[in-house]
């Protein structure tokens, strides 16, 4: 099993930025794809970004150009950079990894960005 767990969520302005960390217990190396998903009230999980073990990203549409997905290997980390944040960015942020055929999730983090 691989655990998770995120922080750096937290109360932002329109416009600010915020940077999501989601550490695992596993070597990331391991791990074929890492993400980014949001949810926010009334609506459904979505994809936000991921990265593969080989380093390879996709972003949403949405979130193109304000938002970076990036690893540290080293630290068994995640990253979601988050710039130019807007008040419909607002959701519950969850880690996500796919690891021998199996997805795990964080328990997810609060972004709020007001208006």
């Amino acid at each position: 099993q691989v655990q998770l767990v995120e922080s750096g969520g937290g109360l932002v302005q329109n416009g600010g930025s915020l940077r999501l960390s989601c550490a695992a217990s596993e070597s990331i190396f391991s791990i074929n794809v890492m993400g980014w998903y949001r949810q926010a009230p009334g609506k459904q999980r979505e994809l936000v970004a991921l990265i593969t073990s080989g380093g390879l990203t996709n972003h949403a549409d949405s979130v193109k150009g304000r938002f970076a997905i990036s690893r540290d290997n080293a630290r068994n980390t995640v990253y979601l950079q988050m710039n130019s944040l807007k008040p419909e960015d607002t959701a519950v942020y969850y880690c996500n990894a796919l690891y021998r055929g199996a997805h795990y999730w964080g328990q997810g983090t609060q972004v709020t960005v007001s208006s």
